[in-house]
């Protein structure tokens, strides 16, 4: 048993018949679905709430196409954490690395999917909350282009970067799931073009280049082109500071009110948080929507419609359970250099699982540009399929530098 759920008898049978019969799916804590009171991770929040009236849109399109839903998974608070961890309700074990955290805000879903005990499980995703678990509990995980899937009936976070997304242990089955919402378009089922922004590699823990080696070469040598540069002239750390501070505004204008009314009680990391983003409630961000849109451009054209964006889902494996809060929050800064580029760009992006190390499980993502998620999805089953054959988990006799293993196709 995982603990992946806070409602696991929970069941609504398949209205219909479809490409997703047989399977069963987990849901996140913050979607509707009709008779049941969402806690969003806080007891404050259950207590304050009534039942939902109706299913989520995503809920409904899932049961027409023949899916089971089997149990309402376990969210971090208010969804404002990327660790799984919730002084309330507990913490999700991780199936792949029990020592470890399952990361989060999606840590229910992930461990359940990775658990085994539903075939593919949603989540929500605005700053890395379904990427990180994912590759934290080593399975493979999507989120979409923005606005591409509807969110009614979710809780948001900050609205202009939540979206709706998924998880599964089979990379067949995560792309199947994208079937139901995304329309095949016309041209190549693959994108052809592979990108390197070299800022982004060197995040990486100098200790997992060596099990990167070999699948980075793999993956590369699937492309017809490859290009490589620095993604970021200004610096990840402003791309980061620019959705921090833009997420934090909009949380504070979604809950900002029921947080002053009810006083609720929150872990205090997520309580420094919130008060931090009531802090900035009243800045004028007019710059950094600007600059906002100006990533979302530029990184768009540089991807392009037929190319990929490879990069580190996070800069390291999983951290252990019980991790100093510092260091967590060290852990957090860094990670949100690498999950912030899909969310200010509006960008689908899948995570892919590697061999795990002795760390943990870890991963690679692909980036694709806006509207290409089919593409995405069955790029990453052709990925996974040439990752299997064995080269990627010959880790042991790769000799070479850092830069050597990273930058050079075999």
């Amino acid at each position: 048993m995982t603990d992946a759920f806070i409602k696991e008898d929970m069941r609504k049978e398949p209205t219909g018949s479809g490409i997703l019969d047989g399977l069963t799916f987990g849901v996140k804590d913050v979607i509707s679905v009709a008779g049941h009171t969402n806690a969003a991770g806080n007891p404050d929040w259950l207590n304050t709430h009534a039942p939902a009236q109706y299913n989520a849109p995503v809920i409904d399109r899932l049961l027409e196409e023949g899916a089971l839903l089997h149990g309402m998974t376990h969210t971090d608070e208010l969804m404002y954490s990327l660790n799984g961890e919730n002084v309330h309700y507990g913490t999700p074990i991780n199936p792949k690395s029990p020592a470890c955290i399952p990361g989060g805000s999606s840590s229910g879903s992930a461990a359940a999917a990775s658990g085994g005990e539903v075939h593919f499980a949603l989540g929500t995703d605005t700053g890395g909350s379904v990427r990180i678990p994912s590759s934290y509990c080593g399975i493979y995980g999507f989120r979409p282009t923005h606005g591409a899937i509807d969110v009614q009936g979710v809780i948001p976070l900050a609205p202009s970067f939540d979206t709706i997304g998924w998880m599964a242990d089979d990379p067949v089955i995560l792309s199947r799931v994208g079937d139901i919402f995304f329309r095949r378009g016309k041209g190549s089922p693959r994108l052809e073009k592979i990108k390197i922004a070299s800022d982004l590699w060197e995040l990486l823990d100098p200790d997992l280049h060596k099990c990167y080696a070999a699948p980075l070469r793999q993956v590369k040598a699937m492309f017809k082109e490859e290009e490589t540069r620095l993604l970021c002239e200004d610096g990840l750390g402003k791309w980061a500071d620019t959705f921090r501070v833009l997420q934090a505004q909009e949380i504070w204008q979604e809950h900002g009110g029921w947080i002053t009314d009810v006083r609720p009680r929150f872990a205090y990391d997520i309580y420094r948080r919130l008060l931090w983003a009531r802090s900035i409630s009243g800045q004028d961000m007019t710059e950094r929507k600007a600059y906002r849109n100006k990533i979302k451009a530029w990184t768009n054209a540089w991807i392009g419609d037929d190319g990929v964006l490879l990069l580190p889902t996070t800069p390291a494996g999983p951290p252990k359970r019980g991790t100093p809060a510092s260091r967590l929050e060290d852990i957090r800064t860094k990670t949100m250099k690498l999950s912030c580029i899909a969310g200010l760009a509006g960008l689908p992006q899948v995570t892919i699982p590697l061999p795990s190390t002795v760390e943990g499980p870890v991963s690679i993502s692909l980036i694709a540009a806006k509207g290409q998620d089919l593409k995405l999805l069955e790029t990453a089953c052709l990925i996974s399929k040439e990752l299997r054959k064995g080269d990627a988990y010959e880790t042991d006799s790769v000799q070479g530098t850092p830069e050597e293993l990273l930058w050079n196709r075999a």
